[in-house]
């Protein structure tokens, strides 16, 4: 049986024990012990429910067999009652690089709301919504290719597509682990690193014909003409707060704040479109979600014109969605 995060550990040359925490390498964890991480090699734990030694030196380049990749889901509270928020994370428990793309289901369409690298033993906040909001963000599609910066086993690359609701998170349950706050619930993407795959195949001759005529269709070359709407290069930043669009809100209550809001949205939105900008950015903040919902329906509208997701995570935050001209 394999060592895996949070398992309960007994160390072999000394008194003491701990609970496994995360992976340094394939031969190395962190064992929490009086609230401190320790590191302590592998061939030195002991399981303290099965008393297997974890000790291979006949093979010592092998994979470690509890190497994952999860899809977590993380509430803001351990009690339900007091749960407002959900985080998803992409959790690589591995020791390999992770290539990855996320995307949720938009009608009968996928949007790509987060792409790029993820390191070993790392794990990453994906999107954060609230609570209410779960059926709008049902079915998640993770894809991911995996890799080294050295020589390494082969995998072939993984994509699942995840659906959540709240009968499926009763019914699997939450459980703690030590790398979140509260108790999570979890998907494995992947688990099996300890087999190399095969990747190779034979070309059948069907294959070949099918090359051959890819080799032989040939199309016309396509040459780049300059784009004479100077405008399609423009990207543009709208800051939608009250305190930028009124001298003064005091005596005005949220849903009249809320309609002169759109109403600038809308005006800059069909003033890109008309000018068929290369892309806009709209700066809603946070807040109780209100702005961000109502102008997420609006551009469900613009579907043939327009292509929207988050805004860059690292410059605004949670607060803003980018819109692309088509």
């Amino acid at each position: 049986m394999a060592i895996r995060i949070g398992h309960k550990v007994r160390f072999l040359n000394e008194k003491g024990e701990g609970i496994v925490t995360r992976f340094k390498d394939k031969k190395t964890v962190f064992v929490e012990v009086d609230g401190f991480e320790i590191p302590y090699g592998i061939d030195n734990l002991v399981l303290v429910d099965t008393e297997i030694v974890f000790k291979d030196k006949e093979n010592e380049t092998e994979e470690i067999g509890n190497e994952a990749v999860y899809f977590v889901l993380e509430p803001d509270h351990e009690m339900p009652l007091l749960q407002s928020k959900y985080s998803f994370y992409l959790f690589n428990s591995s020791a390999y690089n992770l290539l990855f793309t996320y995307s949720v289901k938009d009608g009968n369409d996928y949007q790509t709301l987060k792409h790029g690298e993820l390191g070993a033993y790392q794990k990453l906040l994906l999107k954060q919504i609230n609570k209410q909001s779960l059926e709008e963000f049902a079915y998640h599609k993770i894809e991911i290719l995996f890799f080294k910066k050295h020589h390494h086993t082969s995998q072939l690359p993984c994509g699942q597509v995840i659906h959540i609701n709240e009968n499926i998170l009763k019914q699997q349950g939450f459980m703690p682990n030590h790398e979140f706050k509260y108790p999570v619930w979890v998907s494995i993407l992947k688990d099996d690193f300890t087999e190399g795959k095969k990747i190779v195949q034979q070309l059948t001759d069907y294959d070949v014909e099918r090359l051959k005529n890819i080799k032989e269709f040939k199309t016309p070359e396509k040459k780049s003409v300059p784009h004479n709407n100077p405008a399609f290069f423009v990207e543009k930043e709208i800051d939608l707060h009250a305190q930028n669009l009124l001298d003064s809100f005091k005596h005005m209550g949220n849903h009249e704040i809320l309609q002169v809001q759109l109403k600038h949205f809308q005006k800059n939105l069909d003033e890109a479109i008309t000018n068929r900008y290369y892309k806009i950015v709209f700066i809603h903040g946070v807040g109780n979600g209100r702005l961000k919902q109502e102008i997420i329906a609006i551009l469900k509208n613009y579907n043939k014109e327009v292509s929207f997701q988050d805004g860059d995570y690292k410059k605004y935050g949670f607060g803003a969605t980018e819109v692309i001209i088509r």
